[in-house]
């Protein structure tokens, strides 16, 4: 569970800053959407498989950039 504790002098909007930050590092937004609908095992096998080779393609890319 994400929380922030604030002080006496704090400001409510450095919390709310805070919190954000914290909810993206923590993933729960994304494991949010992630499970916002039920993906059959094959089709969420098949986009894994996918990312992966963007991923792949993008660092060929970026290494050929450089070489």
């Amino acid at each position: 569970m994400t929380e922030v504790r604030l002080a006496e002098g704090d400001r409510l909007e450095w919390a709310i800053k805070t919190f954000k930050r914290k909810v993206q590092r923590s993933g729960i937004l994304k494991d949010l959407r992630k499970k916002r609908f039920y993906l059959k095992p094959s089709t969420a096998k098949r986009l894994k498989a996918a990312a992966a080779r963007r991923r792949r393609r993008a660092d060929l890319r970026r290494r050929a950039r450089y070489t």
